[in-house]
C-alpha cells in the first residue's frame, strides 16, 4: 500500500459539473458506448417528439442520417420553449439541453404520459456529441442555439422569420469520436426502432431517409391502425386462423389501454408488451393482467357454450396463447419500472386496468363472433392434449438421479471436469467429423455430442413431437436444463454451447435448425452469452513444407501476399470437418488459444424482429422467404458455383 499517492482526503471528493458527469460515465446514461449506445442517442430526440405526438401536437417527425454521419431529427410539433425559465435564468431550451434531470415531464400540466421520464435524454445527447444544434420555430421566428461537447457556444438567437403558423424543433447532432467505439450509423437498426414507434402511435407519420450514398435510401412509416397494423405486421409469415385483428382500447384508473391480437398456425406465442412507447422485454404488471383477463374470458366462453365439458379441465393460459401474437401497449403518467433498465413494469393499477377493459370487451367480441371464438377455443383444446402428451414425453426425458438410471445419452462423450464454468459441449454434425473431434478434444474440458442429419424443425412442431425427438432429446439431456418451464440455468453443465458444422449449405442449415430449437426453447442460453458457433478454417496452405490456415478470403490473400504467389503453393478448400484429421481440427478449429468463435447474441429492443425472421426463414410460408431472399441476396459473400 506505501505509493506516494495514497492520500484521501476531503480534496479528493470530485464533484463533476454539469454534463462532465455524463462524459466521464456514459454507460451509466445510455447503456453503453457501442454501437447500441450510438443508436440510443437518436432514440431519446426521437422520443421527445414521439412524446409531442402522444400530447396530441405533434404529427410528422423526420430522421435524417447526414453524409458525416450526423443526425437531424425534425418534428412539427409545439417547439421546445424559448422563454426565460426563471429558476435558471436561461432559456427553457438551454436548460434542456444543458442541465441533467429538467424536462417537462415531471410535473405540471405539460404532458400527461411520456416515455421520456428521467428529464436526461436531450441533455445527455447533447453532452456525448462533438457538437449539437437545435433550431425552433415559434411565432414567426428561427431561434437556433450551438452546443459543442454540452458546452453552449452562444446565447440563443433569432436566425431567421417562417411563417406565423410553422412550429416545431430540429435537433442535428454529431456523436463524439472521443466517447464512442463507432460512430457509424445503421441503417436497419434505425428503421426497426423507427417502424415500432409509429405502431404504437397510430396516425404518425415517422419519415426516415439515409443521405450517406448516393442512390438515397428511405422509409416512410405512418400506421393509421397502429398496433393492429402491428400485429398484422409481426404475422406475416404466419397463417392467421380468422381474418380480423381482435383489437381492445379504454382508459381506466389514469391508464390508457390498447391491446391487439390474433392467432396463427403455429405453436409459439408472440408477445410484445409497451409502456408510454418503451418495449418491456421482461413484461410485468400490464402483460400479467392481458393474461388474467385472456385465460378467465376464454374459459368462461368455453364453458357457457359448451365448447368444455363438465368433466374437463379448465384451459390453461399457454393453451389459448398457443399460437397468439399480441401487442399490449399502455400509457401511463407515473410508470415505474422494476430494475434500473426499465424492462420490467411494477405498477399495480395497470394489471387491474388491462384486465378489466380486456375482459369486458373480448366477452362483447366473442359473443358476437362466434366462429371466431369456436376457432380459437378448439386450437386451445388441441393445445392441452398435445401437452399432456407432451407432459408423458417430458417426464420420460427428464434428467433423474444415477439412481434412476437416466443416464446421459449415449452418443455423448462428456469430459472429466465437473465444473460447468471449464466446460464446453461441441455439437457437431455427423459421426465422422464427431469421430475426429472425440480424438482431437481436450478431455478434460470438451464434450462432443455428434449428431445424426438434420434435427427437426421446431417451427413448425408441437411439444410432443419435439420431445420424441432423439437428437433433440440428447441435446435438452445433455444440457441438463431442462426446457419451457422447467428450464433452470443454474443446472446448465457447460458454460459453452458450441456449434460446429461445416461450411457449407447443408452446414448453415444445421445450424439454422439448432439455433431456431435454441431460441424457442432455451432463449435465455443466447440471451446470457452461452451460445457459440465455431468457425472452421477455409482454406488450408502448403508451401516448402510449412502450414497456414485461412478463415476467410481476405486471410488467404493476406498470406498468399506474404509467403509469395508461385507454383509451390498448394491450397485445400475445405468443403467439411471430415475433411480434417483430429490434429488439424484440434489446430484450427477447438484449441482455444487458436480457434475463432462467434458468440450468438440477441437484445431485447430487436425481439419483434428476430421473431419474425426465424418464422420467415424457418416457417410454412414461402412468400415472405422469397421476399426476404430476395432483399438478402446481395449480401452473399463465400457462394460456391
Amino acid at each position: 500500500m506505501g505509493g506516494e499517492n495514497t492520500e484521501y482526503g476531503a480534496d479528493q471528493i470530485q464533484i463533476l459539473e454539469g454534463l462532465e458527469a455524463v462524459r466521464k460515465r456514459p454507460g451509466m446514461y445510455i447503456g453503453s458506448t457501442s454501437g447500441r449506445g450510438l443508436h440510443h442517442l437518436v432514440y431519446e430526440i426521437v422520443d421527445n417528439a414521439v412524446d409531442e405526438a402522444l400530447a396530441g401536437f405533434c404529427t410528422e417527425i423526420q430522421v435524417v442520417i447526414n453524409p458525416d454521419n450526423s443526425i437531424t431529427v425534425v418534428d412539427n410539433g409545439r417547439g421546445i420553449p424559448v422563454g426565460i425559465n426563471h429558476k435558471a435564468g436561461i432559456p427553457a431550451v438551454e436548460v434542456v439541453f444543458t442541465i441533467l434531470h429538467a424536462g417537462g415531464k415531471f410535473g405540471g400540466g405539460g404532458y400527461k404520459v411520456s416515455g421520456g421520464l428521467h428529464g436526461v435524454g436531450a441533455s445527455v445527447v447533447n453532452a456525448l456529441s462533438t457538437w449539437l444544434e437545435v433550431r425552433i420555430y415559434h411565432e414567426g421566428k428561427i431561434y437556433q442555439q450551438r452546443y459543442e461537447r454540452g458546452k453552449t457556444m452562444y446565447p440563443l438567437k433569432v436566425v431567421g422569420d417562417c411563417q406565423p403558423d410553422k412550429t416545431g424543433t430540429t435537433v442535428v447532432f454529431l456523436p463524439d469520436k472521443e466517447i464512442f467505439e463507432e460512430t457509424v450509423y445503421d441503417y436497419d437498426i434505425l428503421k426497426q426502432r423507427l417502424r415500432e414507434m409509429a405502431f404504437l402511435t397510430k396516425g404518425l407519420k415517422i419519415h426516415l431517409r439515409d443521405l450517406r450514398e448516393e442512390e438515397i435510401h428511405e422509409h416512410i412509416f405512418h400506421y393509421e391502425g397502429g398496433i393492429k397494423e402491428f400485429v398484422t405486421y409481426l404475422n406475416k409469415g404466419k397463417e392467421a386462423l380468422y381474418p380480423d385483428v381482435i383489437y381492445c382500447e379504454g382508459e381506466k384508473d389514469g391508464v390508457y389501454v390498447e391491446v391487439a391480437f390474433q392467432h396463427n398456425d403455429s405453436y409459439n406465442e408472440t408477445s410484445l408488451s409497451f409502456v408510454n412507447n418503451i418495449i418491456t422485454p421482461e413484461g410485468g404488471t400490464h402483460l400479467s393482467g392481458f393474461k388474467m383477463a385472456l385465460t378467465s374470458t376464454f374459459n368462461d366462453y368455453a364453458r357457457k357454450n359448451n365448447l368444455l365439458k363438465e368433466k374437463e379441465d379448465n384451459l390453461s393460459g399457454e393453451d389459448i396463447r398457443e399460437g397468439l401474437t399480441s401487442v399490449i401497449s399502455i400509457k401511463i403518467g407515473e410508470p415505474q419500472f422494476e430494475g434500473q433498465t426499465k424492462q420490467k413494469l411494477g405498477n399495480s393499477e395497470a394489471r387491474g386496468a388491462v384486465n378489466s377493459i380486456l375482459s369486458e370487451q373480448l366477452k362483447y367480441f366473442l359473443e358476437q363472433n362466434p366462429q371466431v371464438a369456436k376457432i380459437i377455443c378448439e386450437k386451445a383444446v388441441l393445445a392441452q392434449r398435445a401437452r399432456d402428451a407432451a407432459r408423458k414425453a417430458r417426464d420420460l426425458t427428464r434428467r433423474k438421479t444415477a439412481l434412476d438410471g437416466m443416464s446421459l445419452p449415449g452418443k455423448l462423450a462428456d469430459c472429466s471436469d465437473k465444473n460447468p464454468e471449464n466446460c464446453e459441449i461441441y455439437i457437431v454434425e455427423g459421426d465422422s467429423a464427431g469421430g475426429s473431434a472425440k480424438t482431437a478434444r481436450d478431455r478434460a474440458t470438451q464434450a462432443i455430442l455428434p449428431l445424426r442429419g438434420k434435427i427437426l424443425n421446431v417451427e413448425k412442431a408441437r411439444l410432443d413431437k419435439i420431445y420424441g425427438n432423439a437428437e433433440i432429446k440428447a441435446m435438452i439431456t445433455a444440457f441438463g436444463t431442462g426446457i419451457h418451464e422447467d428450464f433452470d440455468i443454474s443446472k446448465l453443465r457447460y458454460h459453452k454451447i458450441i456449434i460446429m458444422t461445416d461450411a457449407d449449405v447443408d452446414g448453415a442449415h444445421i445450424s439454422t435448425l439448432l439455433l431456431t430449437f435454441l431460441y424457442r426453447f432455451m432463449p435465455d442460453l443466447i440471451k446470457e452469452g452461452y451460445v457459440y458457433l465455431a468457425q472452421p478454417p477455409l482454406y488450408k496452405l502448403e508451401k516448402n513444407k510449412k502450414v497456414w490456415y485461412a478463415y476467410s478470403d481476405d486471410e488467404l490473400n493476406q498470406i498468399l501476399t506474404e509467403v509469395g504467389r508461385d507454383s509451390n503453393n498448394k491450397i485445400q478448400r475445405y468443403k467439411g470437418l471430415g475433411e480434417m484429421d483430429a490434429e488439424q481440427l484440434w489446430e484450427t478449429t477447438m484449441d482455444p488459444e487458436h480457434r475463432i468463435l462467434l458468440r450468438v447474441t440477441m437484445d431485447d429492443e430487436t425481439s419483434s424482429e428476430l421473431d419474425l425472421t426465424f418464422t420467415t426463414l424457418m416457417g410454412d410460408k414461402v412468400e415472405p422467404r422469397r421476399e426476404f431472399i430476395e432483399e438478402n441476396a446481395k449480401y452473399v459473400q463465400n457462394l460456391d458455383i
